[in-house]
């Protein structure tokens, strides 16, 4: 019986316990996967929540995900679309059924 140690194994052994804590989080969801990989770099939290905002409900922060992703090239299905919107609504603007008015820019929608 060989009792030597295959490569995967060296390798796993040379990787520090610690180096699993500096790794950053996964995302929670496509969504947050698709907008953390795409579109972060330029749209920080300060972007949704400007006074000029054009996102004012569900079907017009949609419309933008979608303008976006076209200018951006992406090829994003309706489903990524839509999940990236989710995710924004979830994180940030906080619309829930769609076609509700937004709140103030200041509100983050705890009424």
């Amino acid at each position: 019986m060989n009792c030597r140690p295959t490569l995967p194994a060296l390798l796993l052994a040379a990787v520090p316990a610690f180096a699993q804590d500096t790794l950053p989080p996964l995302p929670a969801n496509r969504g947050a996967l698709l907008y953390d990989t795409h579109c972060v770099a330029c749209h920080t939290t300060q972007m949704h929540w400007r006074d000029k905002r054009i996102a004012t409900d569900w079907d017009s922060l949609k419309a933008q995900v979608r303008r976006w992703q076209g200018a951006a090239h992406l090829g994003w299905s309706e489903e990524d679309v839509d999940a990236v919107a989710r995710h924004l609504d979830e994180r940030i603007y906080r619309f829930g059924d769609p076609g509700r008015r937004a709140a103030a820019p200041g509100d983050r929608g705890t009424s």
